[in-house]
């Protein structure tokens, strides 16, 4: 009976490499996910931008180059201001204060509206 016990522990001795890199890969798979997540929730910056003209140049300057009100900053002065700081522009965004209209905007439409201000940051 002693020998049957040494065999099985000889026979996960020998399985103990291919469970250890089991474990490597499922954790490398885990952390290449882990690395693409946020690419998967960012936003499109061409969405954003017919939203920008949409829904905000009665206010703002949306566009780089544009021309129009000057009642609220202009989207380059926002992107500069603020530059990666997404937090700031999600909640307003979210949450919006008067005299800012509320749009009501989905969470993809405010990933879309940052992904834009994004693309007009400095770099």
């Amino acid at each position: 009976m002693g020998q049957i016990a040494f065999k099985r522990l000889s026979a996960l001795d020998r399985a103990a490499p291919v469970l250890r890199k089991a474990r490597l890969a499922v954790a490398a798979a885990w952390l290449c996910w882990l690395a693409t997540a946020p690419a998967l929730a960012a936003g499109d910056v061409q969405r954003g931008h017919e939203l920008a003209r949409r829904w905000c140049t009665g206010c703002h300057v949306v566009d780089p180059s544009g021309e129009g009100p000057d009642a609220a900053p202009p989207f380059p002065a926002i992107a500069q201001r603020h530059g990666a700081d997404h937090s700031w522009v999600h909640g307003w965004l979210t949450a919006p204060h008067p005299p800012m209209p509320n749009f009501n905007l989905t969470r993809q439409e405010i990933d879309d509206v940052i992904a834009y201000l994004d693309s007009l940051s400095p770099r």
